[in-house]
């Protein structure tokens, strides 16, 4: 302002050497490039131009700078005011929202950032790392990757279909373990207890130390469902329970279970014999071939037994555990032993049948048979 009220004491001071108060050149305009804005533009005259008096007043429109280049300079008009009420002055690049670029240096120390960029590699896919902009607006730079496609359906539904087989194996590996490891241990946890509830229910007349009382000729009485009544060994397989009373799911759970209706062991007739087939139980059970031995222990005598027959029936075939297996309402006229269980392994449509006849009884004063290493 204070150039314009004395515009002579510009090239005074200039001469003697104080600061000039001639106001600074735009160069953006000078070069060529001036800023679009929405209000006036203001020239202000250079002091001590032609004529020599007061400056021009100014003006809003834009006059004729071919004349004299330097006589002028521009400076945009802001309509916007500070606090004080004096004009603001802004950058033009501030008013058009321009942001400059950063510029391409051709130093040896400073690389080019698009000169690292790697090209492609055959098989490699390039994305695009700046949104793009279409008809309908701006997409994302990850638009292409996520749309879903055909492809990427069939690879997810190979996927999803891949991990519900993984987890389906792997919970049948985890049956088929409990089945082979799991539940023996549980079997022979209670075969541990059968066991001591079988000797504490015999007494001293099951004591092979102790002489039999007179009452142990009487005829045995049979036992309570679900109690253990005799023990029962295979020594081909080198496997030995201890049978309880009854063949129901719950009696057999943990043991052979004794048919009910059935001879008790050494009585004539058909001492028959129930267990499931699994690894703690009757899993082996079709080794057994003709004449193989198999040992019953009772109160106070052991019995020994020789298969005769091995084959399978339909679970319909009760007649094999009557008292003359295969003939039923015949009268027995010998000791026989019968061991059922399901068959195949695994299943339970068929049955698996072993017959086996007395060979003979042998007291337990006497010691052990010779089967089971006596």
């Amino acid at each position: 302002a204070d150039a314009v009220r004395r515009p002579d004491a510009t090239w005074a001071g200039r001469q003697s050497g104080e600061r000039s108060l001639r106001p600074p050149v735009d160069r953006t305009a000078a070069q060529g490039d001036r800023p679009t804005t929405d209000g006036p533009t203001a020239f202000i005259p250079k002091s001590g131009a032609a004529g020599g008096g007061p400056s021009a007043p100014v003006s809003p429109a834009a006059p004729d700078r071919s004349a004299d280049p330097g006589a002028t300079a521009v400076i945009p008009a802001v309509s916007g005011r500070t606090p004080a009420g004096s004009a603001a002055l802004v950058e033009s690049t501030a008013l058009m929202g321009a942001v400059p670029r950063p510029p391409k240096t051709d130093e040896p120390g400073i690389p080019d950032a698009a000169a690292e960029q790697p090209k492609p590699r055959r098989g490699e896919r390039v994305v695009q790392l700046r949104p793009e902009q279409t008809n309908a607006g701006y997409r994302s730079v990850y638009s292409e990757l996520t749309r879903p496609t055909l492809g990427s359906r069939l690879r997810a539904g190979i996927r999803i279909t891949g991990e519900v087989l993984i987890t389906f194996g792997m919970v049948v590996l985890l049956f088929a373990g409990y089945e082979v490891w799991g539940k023996s241990a549980i079997v022979d946890a209670h075969q541990n207890d059968l066991s001591q509830q079988l000797a504490q229910a015999w007494g001293p007349d099951g004591d092979p130390t102790v002489a039999p009382t007179a009452s142990a000729s009487t005829k045995p009485k049979p036992p309570a469902q679900g109690k253990p009544m005799a023990g029962l060994y295979i020594p081909k397989l080198d496997k030995s329970w201890v049978v309880v009373e009854g063949v129901t799911q719950k009696d057999i759970r943990y043991a052979p279970g004794h048919y009910p209706s059935s001879a008790l062991p050494g009585q004539v007739g058909n001492f028959s014999v129930a267990g499931h087939r699994n690894r703690a139980t009757f899993w082996r059970l079709d080794e057994l071939n003709d004449g193989d031995a198999i040992v019953v222990e009772g109160k106070t005598d052991w019995y020994v037994y020789k298969v005769t027959r091995n084959h399978i029936v339909k679970p319909t075939q009760v007649e094999v555990v009557a008292p003359v297996p295969g003939k039923p309402g015949q009268k027995p006229t010998k000791s026989m032993l019968t061991l059922t269980t399901c068959n195949p392994k695994f299943d339970n449509y068929q049955r698996l049948i072993v017959h086996a006849e007395l060979a003979r009884t042998q007291p337990k004063s006497a010691g052990r048979p010779a089967e089971l290493g006596g």
